[in-house]
Order: C-alpha cells, then sequence, then structure tokens
C-alpha cells in the first residue's frame, strides 16, 4: 500500500492525488458502474445514458442526451472498459453506441444530429432559417469493439466503425468505415486493411 501511494505522489504530486481522490469518491456516487471520471463533466440527460461497466474518461468530458417524455430506452450507450479522453463531446437525439474496449482521443464530437438537414433523404433546409431555428435531422452512430479514434475527430450522424479500425487524428468520419482498416482525412478515407493471411496492415 505505501508503495503504491508513494507511487501515485511521485506521478501526480499531493494536489493532483487529493484531486484524483475526490474524482474517484464522485464516480462511486454518481456512476457506479464506472471505473473513473475526471471532473469536470458535463452530463445532461443521464437518465437516457447507459455508462457501462469501467468507463474511465479525462477532465471535460460533455455528453447531452437530448430525450422527453416519450424517449424509450437510452440514447447514449456504453459498453465494456470504454477509455475517453479529456474534452471530449457527445451528442445524441436518436443513437449513439460505443462499443467494449474503445479507445478516443482528446477533443473528439461525435454526433448523432444536425441542425437542418442538407441532402439526406432528399430533404434540404432553407439556409436564410438561423441554424438554431433548424428541424433537427438525426442518424444512429455505431462505433464498433476495439475502435481507437484518434485526436481531433469528428464522427458524425449515420456513420458506423468496424470493429478494430482507427482513425487517424484530425478525420472527418462522414461515412461507415468497415472492420480493421486504418481511415484518415476530411473526408475520411480507408487507407489501409489488415489482412488477417499475412498478418500485416496493407494499403487499401
Amino acid at each position: 500500500m505505501k508503495g503504491s501511494v508513494s507511487t501515485l505522489l511521485r506521478s501526480y504530486g499531493l494536489g493532483g492525488v487529493v484531486s484524483l481522490t475526490i474524482d474517484l469518491v464522485a464516480t462511486r456516487l454518481l456512476v457506479p458502474g464506472a471505473r473513473l471520471i475526471h471532473r469536470p463533466a458535463h452530463i445532461r440527460g443521464k437518465r437516457w445514458i447507459d455508462f457501462g461497466t469501467q468507463l474511465t474518461t479525462g477532465r471535460g468530458l460533455r455528453i447531452d442526451a437530448f430525450g422527453s417524455e416519450n424517449t424509450e430506452g437510452k440514447l447514449v450507450r456504453f459498453g465494456e472498459n470504454v477509455s475517453i479522453n479529456d474534452y471530449v463531446h457527445i451528442g445524441a437525439i436518436q443513437s449513439v453506441v460505443i462499443g467494449d474496449r474503445v479507445l478516443i482521443g482528446s477533443k473528439v464530437l461525435i454526433t448523432d444530429h444536425n441542425h437542418g438537414s442538407y441532402g439526406m433523404l432528399g430533404e434540404h433546409s432553407d439556409p436564410r432559417v438561423p441554424p438554431l431555428l433548424r428541424q433537427l435531422s438525426s442518424a444512429p452512430v455505431a462505433i464498433e469493439e476495439d475502435v481507437w479514434i484518434g485526436e481531433f475527430v469528428s464522427i458524425l450522424p449515420g456513420v458506423r466503425i468496424g470493429k478494430g479500425s482507427i482513425i487517424g487524428t484530425l478525420s472527418t468520419v462522414s461515412r461507415d468505415i468497415p472492420p480493421y482498416c486504418v481511415a484518415a482525412g476530411s473526408p475520411a478515407r480507408i487507407l489501409k486493411r489488415y489482412n488477417f493471411s499475412t498478418g500485416m496492415w496493407e494499403p487499401g
């Protein structure tokens, strides 16, 4: 025990250890199934969020689950052992599902909705209407197991990211990414695929 305390003190300093302890206590009280949610965290619509088990987050987490009395089930669902870094924003009015063991870098946006419609399903919002007054459009987002999302990534409505895929830093994901791929860019495109026969990541 003494060794673990001294290791924490060397890593975080006394102030850091005190802050970590407060975060741990707050996590146990407010989100019992989570491992650690660092403060500050801004969570709206907690009743429409399934935090999964052993969720770990960095500072500045923001989750907006915009449910209503007519909402059935959860709008945001986490799997097991999801790890999220600092200043991640997740917004949902329909469905955002994040699978087991997903790793998410800092400053990532994941949203299932837009202010208005811009050609999807043949619907077009009038740009003369202020963005806040445009009717929201949405499509579910799914991030499958063992996905790694780099920093400064935006994941847009209607996207599914397949199991084991990697999304490079500064990417905008606006269409589905198959399993076991490396994708990057804005919009993100497939750069490599994992070949199970050779055990290598090969150009996509």
